[in-house]
């Protein structure tokens, strides 16, 4: 099927995410001040990429002026976000028609620059751009002898093939 690319990565992505704020959650206390905001501006980001391409996919306005939050939320209240955008893609993977994948979409960029990009591209993007930022985060665990959840595809592949839950490695 044309759409399972897509459909993997974006489970894929929701797993990693899951499991990494998971990790976070257990040892923030173990991060400095200035990494805790750090930990916590990097979530806040990919949570508001994902929340304006989103509303790009929604063909709606997203409302944001920078890719990042006014204010900062609370590590709880960026989990949850992403918890629930999380669920959002993965539903919106899971009913993406083959002939919907290649559907360009007009949106404009936080900074109002005007854009165009398919549907797959736009899932796409939230999925590798995560991932980079999920890496910045685990260096941050590792360097504090913190282990980050396992951000790889063939950790999710095989968590899903036996339906358990992959420790961090």
């Amino acid at each position: 099927m044309f759409t399972l690319p897509y459909r993997t990565l974006i489970h894929q992505k929701r797993w990693a995410t899951n499991g990494m704020n998971a990790v976070i959650a257990e040892n923030f206390e173990r991060l400095s001040a200035d990494e805790q905001v750090l930990i916590r501006r990097l979530l806040d980001h990919i949570q508001v990429v994902d929340e304006i391409f989103r509303h790009n996919l929604e063909a709606r306005p997203h409302g944001y002026a920078a890719p990042r939050s006014a204010e900062l939320p609370s590590l709880d209240a960026l989990a949850a976000s992403a918890r629930a955008t999380a669920d959002w893609y993965a539903d919106y993977a899971d009913a993406l028609k083959p002939e919907e994948v290649d559907e360009a979409l007009a949106f404009s960029f936080a900074n109002g620059r005007p854009a165009r990009m398919t549907r797959g591209e736009m899932l796409l993007h939230v999925a590798t751009h995560a991932a980079g930022h999920r890496g910045q985060a685990a260096l941050l665990l590792q360097k504090n002898g913190i282990r980050p959840w396992p951000d790889r595809i063939t950790d999710f592949l095989s968590a899903e093939d036996t339906g358990a839950q992959v420790q961090a490695a």
